[in-house]
């Protein structure tokens, strides 16, 4: 089967998912969060110009309910709403907060987030005990080292229950403190049955997420922001990018960053299917493991 034309906009996302055969989208990366701390990320994202050097115009900036239903539009059938804290005590709350969303929003998984601190292991013990599919750590927002010794419980803990953690781990759109891929790989290295999502795939160290993938058996990459021309200006993907990706193809998940991003959702769709029409051995078939098969395979379908 031949790649079909990519989507020209976001109603044109649900021709592009029939004429793959797909019966919708399986999306690991997309935000919702407390209306109080929603509005301070997009106060962050309004002085984009200030914190990044570029301006951020926030796409989707609408209630909740709307987003929901946006997405639903998009034909995605199931999405892990990704929250995290960024100081202490703000771990528990969130991972309150998204269970509940979940518990009322059919195509949400119930997700979790962490943070260093005393009782990490006790409120995402409860949370997968309850259920949760995946967890969310954010270490540039954090500014936390993934080492940190607070921390090994709960990877302990994902690793035993096959619980995968998105992970922002790269430098990509600035370095924080404990960025680093090198930083992370150590976590990796004392749990390397842990399941890990690469956010941005590891944007701007591209390649050296590809190696990451290759070294421990249960890590992927998202399509978050990758390869979109947004992205292409601060953090372009090597020239091998596309030939690599062949190697590791049931291990690209979809992403979006849904609602925060500063295009359309349908941007993100046609990136990856310029990826599968550049290579013979990608095409359709990688083209419905990244936007289906591989995702429903790690959150659910």
């Amino acid at each position: 089967m031949t790649v079909p034309e990519a989507p020209i906009d976001d109603a044109d996302v649900p021709r592009f998912l029939a004429d793959l055969g797909l019966p919708g989208i399986v999306d690991v990366h997309v935000h919702f969060l407390p209306e109080p701390v929603l509005r301070k990320v997009w106060a962050y994202f309004d002085a984009a110009e200030s914190n990044y050097g570029m301006a951020w115009p926030v796409q989707y900036r609408t209630s909740e309910a709307e987003r929901v239903a946006t997405l639903e539009k998009l034909g995605v059938l199931r999405y892990a709403p990704l929250v995290y804290p960024h100081k202490p005590g703000m771990g528990r709350w969130l991972t309150e907060w998204v269970t509940g969303f979940a518990a009322i929003t059919p195509a949400a998984v119930p997700t979790a987030t962490l943070y260093p601190e005393p009782d990490v292991a006790e409120y995402l013990g409860a949370a997968v005990e309850a259920g949760a599919r995946v967890v969310k750590v954010h270490v540039q927002v954090g500014a936390f080292d993934p080492r940190d010794p607070l921390l090994r419980p709960a990877w302990g803990l994902l690793a035993e229950a096959g619980v995968p953690a998105v992970v922002h781990c790269g430098h990509g759109p600035r370095r924080g403190a404990h960025t680093g891929l090198d930083v992370f790989e150590a976590v990796l290295a004392e749990h390397p049955r842990l399941p890990v999502v690469l956010a941005h795939a590891g944007m701007p160290d591209f390649a050296d997420a590809l190696d990451l993938v290759h070294r421990y058996e249960n890590v992927h990459l998202d399509t978050t922001m990758v390869g979109t021309p947004f992205s292409e200006r601060f953090a372009p993907l090597p020239p091998d990018w596309i030939a690599r990706l062949a190697d590791v193809a049931d291990r690209v998940v979809f992403g979006s960053d849904f609602p925060n991003i500063p295009y359309a959702y349908a941007e993100q769709v046609a990136a990856v299917a310029g990826w599968a029409a550049a290579d013979d051995r990608l095409g359709a078939a990688f083209l419905r493991s990244v936007l289906h098969d591989a995702p429903a395979r790690l959150i659910g379908p």
